[in-house]
């Protein structure tokens, strides 16, 4: 994990992107994309609303199951486990002039949080819901994903886990709904927004 996290080509792309790609246009508009991200607001509104509507409800519900996972594995685990330095300090890139564009962060760096949270929700939706919220939202997730090492707040494989796990995330909580929408009863499924055709045993005993 060291030599990973250790990798020269880490921090000169952060370095390449300031001197190459920063710019006073592209500012404003990377420090806005990587705020929508902040604390997975934007993706809890977006399944918050998906929750009011029956027919949307599952999709909602099963984007909320990827968030809590990747919150818990990523900012209350791995983060601590891992103790990254963020590459803005003295002791790390900003040693080499790495200028921090955002207000500094109070927990560690890898892996990326916000590219975890929007990879968990936007792979969801992109998977399970149709493609009017489902490619705007995968969009959104690279442009947060990659407004995170634009700011300076993370390395790229910080960026490149997150975007791995929370993925994963997406995944396992398709894999449980899948599981739930089988087992629930009636009643319950009803509530949740699944179709009775998607709940075949329990309607045969209804």
């Amino acid at each position: 994990m060291d030599a990973l996290l250790n990798m020269p080509w880490d921090g000169q792309f952060l370095l390449f992107l300031q001197d190459h790609v920063r710019n006073d246009f592209l500012t404003p508009i990377m420090k806005l994309i990587t705020h929508l991200g902040d604390k997975g607001i934007f993706w809890i509104l977006i399944a918050i609303i998906l929750c009011f509507f029956k027919k949307t409800r599952p999709i909602g519900i099963m984007a909320g199951i990827a968030l809590v996972m990747s919150v818990l594995i990523n900012n209350a685990i791995i983060k601590n486990l891992v103790a990254r330095p963020r590459p803005y300090l003295p002791t790390t890139v900003g040693g080499q002039g790495l200028q921090l564009l955002i207000e500094e962060q109070h927990d560690w760096s890898f892996p990326s949080g916000h590219s975890g949270a929007s990879f968990a929700a936007a792979v969801v939706f992109l998977a399970k819901g149709p493609k009017k919220l489902g490619i705007p939202s995968i969009i959104m997730a690279f442009l947060i994903a990659f407004s995170r090492l634009y700011v300076g707040v993370h390395y790229p494989t910080d960026v490149i886990a997150g975007i791995i796990t929370g993925t994963c995330c997406a995944i396992i909580a398709i894999m449980i709904w899948s599981i739930v929408e089988k087992k629930a009863p009636v009643k319950v499924a009803s509530a949740l927004g699944i179709p009775e055709k998607e709940n075949g045993k329990d309607e045969a005993k209804a």
